[in-house]
């Protein structure tokens, strides 16, 4: 059976953009389909200044918001990436085998560095080294297919080149995994900024509907998004940036093609009201189940215990074999 692995990080509130670019798809598709393992990698979340706090309450939040969307249990694995140490065992071998070069060739990487030191901040190492980690997410559970955004590919690609390099140096170890992409609203873009990606960690949230935003909230940033100049509502990323953004938004919440939708609206004020209505009534049963989920921390303590556990009985075999492989003496009982 085709396993699938994909994960969150817990660095902001979980947006529309995570649920309409992998969360329902997760729920609707991946999980009934493969062996799948999804988790809320929150060792990534450390790669930044952060608050020991907020990272522990995203985190459980995140988890509760999966499965409020439908991730079931029983279908999938649900866990929290620091809960099973083979991530971080085998994350070592692996920068064992990755190069200085082509980490530094990491989009993000630069970026993100880029910001950091603009802004005054030192760049911590474990920001050049964090795709190490996720190629050891992917690969210590035998992974074949990992569900990412446009972002996040060159990373999959990484974990691919050091399977294989890994595989030619010291035997047949590890599967090579494919990225796989959803067919619709992949990337959903900023309401304000429709050039940039709907991100949690924003320092604005006005361009960013939140999966826990009331639904006046959610009218409100909807109603208020920047459009494009020019009356007529065209599906064009280059030339309409803004209306194919809320298209996009509008036909992956109906399932509709934003370049037919574009043809039944003469103005943007109405693309607005039906994105807006469209994305409300998504989120209502989601929001209502993630109170009652809220309301009984236990049953997520244990999905998750039960999670890491199944997670944990996975990756040790693949993890011990990568340690032998590479010339490690096992340890002695």
């Amino acid at each position: 059976m085709t396993r699938i692995f994909s994960g969150i990080k817990p660095t902001g509130h979980l947006t529309l953009g995570n649920y309409l670019g992998a969360v329902r798809r997760w729920v609707e598709v991946d999980q009934h389909r493969a062996d799948a393992l999804f988790s809320v990698v929150d060792l990534h979340a450390l790669t930044v200044e952060h608050d020991p706090a907020r990272v522990r309450r995203l985190s459980r939040q995140a988890a509760t918001l999966m499965l409020a969307a439908g991730l079931d249990p029983a279908l999938c694995t649900v866990f929290v990436q620091s809960h099973v140490d083979e991530h971080t065992r085998l994350s070592y071998l692996l920068e064992c085998t990755a190069t200085d070069g082509e980490l530094r060739r990491m989009i993000q990487y630069k970026e993100k560095s880029a910001r950091a030191l603009a802004s005054g901040e030192s760049v911590r190492f474990s920001l050049l080294s964090y795709p190490v980690l996720m190629a050891a997410d992917i690969l210590a559970y035998g992974t074949d297919e990992v569900p990412v955004g446009a972002d996040q590919t060159q990373h999959v690609e990484l974990t691919r080149d050091l399977a294989v390099r890994f595989n030619q140096r010291y035997g047949h170890t590890f599967a090579v995994p494919k990225a796989t992409r959803p067919p619709v609203a992949a990337r959903v873009m900023d309401l304000q900024d429709p050039t940039a990606k709907m991100g949690k960690s924003h320092e604005s949230g006005a361009g960013i509907v939140y999966l826990l935003d009331d639904a006046a909230v959610v009218r409100k940033k909807i109603m208020r998004a920047v459009t494009d100049s020019g009356q007529d509502v065209e599906f064009d990323r280059e030339t309409k940036p803004g209306v194919a953004n809320l298209l996009e938004i509008l036909a992956a919440c109906g399932g509709g093609d934003p370049e037919q939708l574009a043809g039944g609206y003469g103005s943007y004020g109405a693309l607005k009201k039906d994105t807006a209505d469209a994305v409300v009534e998504l989120l209502r049963p989601l929001r209502a189940r993630h109170a009652e989920l809220a309301a009984d921390p236990g049953y997520v303590d244990g999905v998750l215990r039960e999670g890491a556990a199944r997670a944990r009985g996975m990756a040790r075999p693949v993890v011990d074999a990568a340690y032998r492989a590479i010339g490690l003496l096992p340890a002695v009982d």
